[in-house]
């Protein structure tokens, strides 16, 4: 995993933010009854503390394998000076072999399982989790074959690049809607699932390579030599503008993300095997 500019991330924090305001909206645990929640990819832990005033009477943690991201989250926690919150170093995957079943009445997950391969392999861990009637909730970008990654893919593959940045470049596929609809019900839970294409206006001078390198980028980025990086970056920067040119009100990025959120039942989810082809996914 690269490492994380918390500084760089938050500066398109509204549009960053406002997927998982959607997300959390169709969660419809009541305000009184939740008593357990995690945030596992919490970032810098902004959101992962706007969940505090949503459900009043529980302890919200966040789960992190970034140490610069949990640094900033851990600030945020002695401004705030509560006891109901609080952030874990740790990755994701080893947060829940760990975890205790039936432990969490919420369990969210924003942008983050996209870094995971073959995540789907870890929804019947999550769902136990859950305790009865408990929520999960994931949303992942779903745009990785939109230009500023195709772009990204095709710089990184050609000389000199390609010794050093080619393998960052590679992604996996990522599920859709469709295959978390099908998996979490087949684990006994209804689901909502949908998809949105946000129509987001960037502000600033190369604003769609400012956003991807705060993300996407990073990997292949930090694969680079110093003395490579800044021609590469203007190589990329040159395409970018021309797929994503300026318009006199900003500079247009189309962000498709996926999202699903899944009531655990009380159908014991083990009995129910994963539906054929997404467990290899």
């Amino acid at each position: 995993m690269p490492t994380w500019d918390p500084e760089q991330y938050v500066r398109f924090a509204d549009h960053r933010d406002r997927p998982f305001h959607d997300l959390v909206a169709r969660v419809g645990a009541g305000r009184e009854e939740v008593e357990a929640v995690v945030d596992l990819g919490c970032g810098p832990g902004t959101l992962t503390a706007s969940l505090l005033p949503r459900w009043p009477h529980a302890r919200v943690v966040g789960v992190d394998s970034s140490a610069e991201m949990i640094g900033r989250a851990r600030d945020l926690v002695r401004d705030r000076g509560t006891d109901r919150l609080s952030f874990l170093h740790q990755d994701l995957r080893d947060w829940i072999a760990g975890a205790d079943s039936s432990a969490y009445d919420v369990i969210v997950t924003n942008a983050t399982l996209q870094w995971v391969p073959d995540h789907l392999d870890l929804l019947p861990d999550l769902v136990d989790l859950l305790r009865p009637g408990g929520w999960f909730a994931v949303q992942i970008p779903g745009n990785h074959d939109a230009p500023l990654h195709a772009l990204l893919r095709e710089v990184a593959r050609t000389e000199p690049y390609a010794e050093h940045a080619a393998a960052a470049s590679d992604r996996f596929s990522l599920p859709g809607p469709g295959d978390y609809l099908t998996a979490l019900s087949a684990l006994g839970c209804s689901v909502d699932a949908w998809e949105t294409t946000y129509y987001q206006v960037l502000q600033g001078e190369d604003p769609v390579y400012e956003w991807i390198s705060g993300t996407g980028a990073r990997p292949v980025l930090q694969a680079l030599p110093d003395d490579l990086r800044p021609r590469f970056v203007a190589e990329y920067q040159e395409r970018l503008r021309a797929a994503y040119p300026a318009q006199p009100f900003g500079t247009v990025l189309p962000f498709r993300r996926v999202f699903a959120v899944a009531r655990r039942g009380a159908v014991e989810h083990g009995s129910h095997p994963a539906p054929e082809g997404t467990r290899d996914r």
